[in-house]
């Protein structure tokens, strides 16, 4: 029987439904198949033949040819002659294909095939459809890259793809770059999505002054949802064979991570080296706490030799603490807390510039709470108890308590908060290590804190703004008590800046209490957006002064004086492209700067950036240091940093390289050289050959150029959102 479309492209009539043919008796699935064409013909129930444009849609999918043959009974359908198939925005393309619907079983002849989530495109000699969700290509290809401008591609000799389990599988596998082959493995699996995944992770290829040439191979081990393992090869010409390890692990009640390298039989210093990090977190309930923290390192040159990165290889203290606490409530819900702790450290010295170890602290407990609100008054307690350890120094025990009482009065427009406590500190040395006697030392501290807030509307090239002017005066008194005989465990100089103008002491921790008749006089402007609250700019000025001398002092007496230094602060978004950050400590008395700090950064768009900053600190130091990202031209980028010392005409980082985005793959050259030690430098090489939506090949320098230019951005970060092929996470990504 013959059957006609009502018009050329129109749908099939059925007796009297128009536009599609119901589903046999038994299926499931309600949705109807629709078929057009230039000419239909066939059985109904049995066989529809389109002839001509031919189109079939059904369950969201599209299937279009010159030929098609559809089988109702059996949901099938065979097409020739510029076959298409959409799914999901997805498009598979052959001269041939024969689909069961139903059981989503069939192949498709020399496919071409284009991904619109992730922007990519390939072919292969074979699809064939493996079931639900399940599907083989054979002899493939895959890129991000422009038709036509295949840059790079990843040549599979069988490729299994299960969206089931989000799991691909892949044999003979070959990343191509510029028709060179640059990476192959002969068997990968991967993940289809962003989770996690056992499997290979790419290469990391660099180099180092001290390392030599050095290739990484990691390994990466999805353990379970919330545990995994990161196990890195890391070979380098001059050293040898490492082994990085990587262990991470998340629970509801606990979490942690331990890392632990191991450098066997150095070829330079012929010794076993290693460095361990170990970080735990454990929810005891009932408001009960602990944390372990521990770092090791096989000796003081460690970081130095093996390390990339000027954070970690500036590192002199490696701390081990392990902290028991609790937090709960009384007094009518007031909280309270408490906290046991143990603190060693290991101390890495540089031979030209020794350190003297800090104290241990085994152990320290700490007990705090919080009451307010008491007819209008905050209650607050504070103590401590310290068993000092040594193994040069002076050792003792130290007990803190310092009770207080403020009583907040505000409105609106300002505030006054008196608050009068007690500092009490008693000591019992250890005579087997100091000729000190204990003591012990109490200490009345009063103070008034105030402020006021003005606001006014104005206007600014021509832009709303809502101005503030916000004076402060803050007076603290605390009579004279002579320090000289107490020990120092763990004082200081706190550094003066505006934080610390409003704090009762100048001195950090607790073994040293300065006298105080003083006021500190200060006064912050603000612009504000009036319709967001944004600040967009702020200017601080402020000074203490002394009504009497001050006599407690850290080491030995400094002259005395009535007005502290002067400081200045200015800081904001100047313009849309400027944005300034600067401060001045000044001093009145000699008339000269003892700190100035300037930055000014210049960003006018995306992938635009400079920073210059200058920092002078009398008799101690004088940098300059500036960074850039900037645009070359041809899709190149230049990336440079300068941190220079003035006074010692010495560089102490510089940073130089290039970017290149082509994008669908961008192309990382940077070189870092920076001082480890007093008289050591280290240099570093990177070159990475990201292929966008794949995988990444060599040493990643993201996070470098991120701490080494502020502002700076990724250039290929404005390109399609191509999903990886090769998707398990690099040491370091989080646990879900």
């Amino acid at each position: 029987m013959e059957l006609e479309a009502i018009r050329a492209g129109g749908p099939l009539r059925l007796k009297p439904q128009v536009g599609f043919l119901p589903f046999p008796e038994g299926k499931d699935d309600p949705l109807p198949t629709f078929i057009s064409a230039e000419r239909l013909q066939g059985v109904p129930d049995e066989q529809v033949e389109a002839i001509g444009e031919a189109e079939l849609r059904k369950r969201g999918q599209r299937v279009s040819a010159d030929w098609m043959m559809y089988f109702p009974d059996s949901d099938e359908v065979y097409a020739e002659g510029r076959v298409k198939l959409e799914q999901r925005g997805d498009l598979v393309e052959g001269p041939a294909l024969r689909l069961n619907f139903d059981t989503e079983r069939g192949h498709m002849e020399k496919p071409t095939f284009r991904l619109v989530e992730s922007g990519s495109h390939g072919s292969g000699e074979r699809l064939l459809f493996e079931g639900e969700q399940k599907y083989r290509m054979q002899h493939a290809s895959y890129t991000t890259c422009p038709a036509g401008e295949e840059d790079w591609y990843l040549n599979v000799g069988d490729l299994e793809v299960d969206k089931n389990r989000q799991v691909g599988t892949a044999r003979n596998a070959a990343v191509w770059f510029r028709g060179v082959p640059v990476l192959y493995t002969p068997w990968m699996d991967f993940s289809l999505s962003r989770e996690r995944k056992s499997g290979l992770l790419a290469p990391v290829f660099g180099s180092t002054a001290e390392g030599g040439a050095e290739v990484t191979l990691p390994v990466y081990w999805n353990i379970a949802p919330n545990r995994d393992a990161t196990i890195a090869p890391r070979f380098m010409t001059k050293r040898g064979l490492m082994l990085n390890n990587e262990f991470r692990y998340l629970d509801p009640l606990y979490n942690g991570q331990i890392n632990l390298d191991v450098l066997p039989d150095d070829r330079v210093t012929g010794t076993n080296r290693y460095a361990l990090t170990l970080s735990h977190g454990q929810n005891l309930t009932r408001g009960f706490s602990g944390s372990i923290q521990i770092q090791k390192a096989s000796d003081d040159a460690y970081f130095r030799d093996l390390s990339s990165s000027i954070s970690v290889t500036s590192q002199t203290y490696l701390q081990r603490t392990g902290t028991l606490s609790y937090s709960g409530s009384w007094w009518g819900g007031s909280p309270w807390y408490a906290s046991l702790m143990v603190q060693r450290w290991q101390t890495l010295q540089d031979p030209q510039a020794p350190l003297s170890p800090p104290y241990f602290r085994t152990p320290q407990l700490t007990l705090g709470t919080t009451k307010l609100g008491v007819r209008g008054a905050d209650l607050n307690l504070y103590g401590t108890f310290v068993d000092f350890s040594h193994p040069t120094l002076p050792q003792g025990k130290r007990t803190v308590l310092y009770p207080s009482v403020s009583y907040p009065l505000r409105t609106a427009f300002g505030y006054v908060t008196p608050k009068l406590g007690v500092h009490y500190t008693r000591y019992s040395l250890d005579p087997a290590t100091t000729t000190l006697q204990d003591a012990s030392r109490s200490l009345p501290i009063f103070s008034v804190d105030s402020g006021v807030v003005f606001e006014r509307e104005l206007k600014y090239f021509g832009e709303r703004f809502l101005q503030t002017l916000e004076p402060r005066i803050f007076y603290v008194y605390i009579p004279f008590r002579d320090q000289t005989r107490l020990p120092n465990f763990d004082t200081g100089e706190a550094d003066f800046n505006f934080a610390q103008f409003f704090t009762e002491n100048r001195f950090s921790g607790e073994d040293r209490v300065n006298d105080a008749n003083q006021v500190t006089l200060a006064v912050t402007s603000r612009l504000l957006e009036p319709d967001t609250g944004n600040e967009r700019l702020r200017i601080a000025l402020g000074q203490r002064l002394n009504l009497t001398s001050q006599e407690v002092f850290l080491v030995a007496p400094t002259a005395r004086r009535t007005r502290s230094d002067f400081l200045a602060a200015i800081s904001g978004r100047v313009t849309p492209a400027w944005t300034l950050d600067a401060g001045l400590q000044y001093n009145p008395v000699d008339q000269v700067n003892e700190k100035l700090s300037v930055n000014a950064r210049y960003q006018p768009e995306s992938l635009k950036v400079a920073n210059l900053g200058y920092r002078f600190t009398r008799n101690s130091l004088e940098q300059v240091d500036a960074s850039a990202q900037w645009p070359l031209g041809r899709r190149w980028h230049g990336v440079a940093r300068l941190n220079y010392s003035l006074p010692d005409s010495k560089v102490l980082e510089g940073l130089a390289g290039l970017e290149y985005n082509a994008g669908c793959w961008a192309l990382r050259l940077v070189t870092q050289r920076f001082v480890t030690a007093t008289q050591e430098t280290a240099t570093a090489f990177f070159v990475q050959l990201e292929l966008n939506g794949l995988t990444n090949i060599g040493a990643n320098p993201l996070e470098l150029l991120r701490q080494s230019i502020p502002g700076y951005s990724k250039i290929n970060v404005s390109e399609p959102a191509a999903r990886p092929i090769f998707t398990e996470p690099s040491p370091g990504a989080p646990l879900y």
